[in-house]
């Protein structure tokens, strides 16, 4: 038997398998998507016994229009959580109470938040003081004297 025997339509669908395990091996929510291409494809040349330059443009085509799918459907998913802060780091850290790192001199300085220093801007403080993150503005903290501000609610 030569490999020239073998219809094409078993390869797409071999292929598809390949792709299929790949994504389970190695999750990406990509390649499931190339893998429906190539079984579309497998299963259109078996119905059809198409020639393999129509097999690859079907397959290009479909692939495509897969992926569009995918990222639509995708797209359109929402995620029920009770922390809707869940994945916005920053965000989590409004009302925090912090030390300064760095003296926070003319509007710019450096605060401890955790093991971490960020880069923070307010109003002038000492190292060493504490103050209260309010806002997050452009990946930077901006930060205000504890004292002065209301303890943030309890959750």
């Amino acid at each position: 038997m030569n490999l020239g025997d073998i219809d094409p339509a078993w390869y797409w669908l071999i292929g598809a398998a390949l792709l299929a395990a790949t994504e389970l091996a190695v999750p990406g929510v990509f390649l499931v998507w190339i893998a429906g291409a190539a079984l579309l494809t497998a299963l259109i040349t078996f119905a059809t016994g198409v020639g393999v330059p129509a097999q690859l443009v079907m397959f290009g085509l479909s692939a495509i229009a897969m992926v569009l799918v995918g990222r639509r459907a995708y797209g359109r998913m929402t995620h029920v959580t009770d922390d809707p802060l869940l994945n916005d780091r920053t965000a989590r850290l409004i009302g925090q109470t912090v030390t300064v790192a760095e003296a926070i001199e003319h509007g710019r300085g450096r605060i401890t938040v955790g093991d971490g220093v960020w880069s923070a801007r307010g109003p002038d403080a000492a190292a060493g003081s504490r103050v209260r993150i309010v806002a997050v503005e452009d990946g930077c903290l901006v930060v205000a004297p504890a004292d002065l501000l209301p303890p943030p609610p309890q959750a």
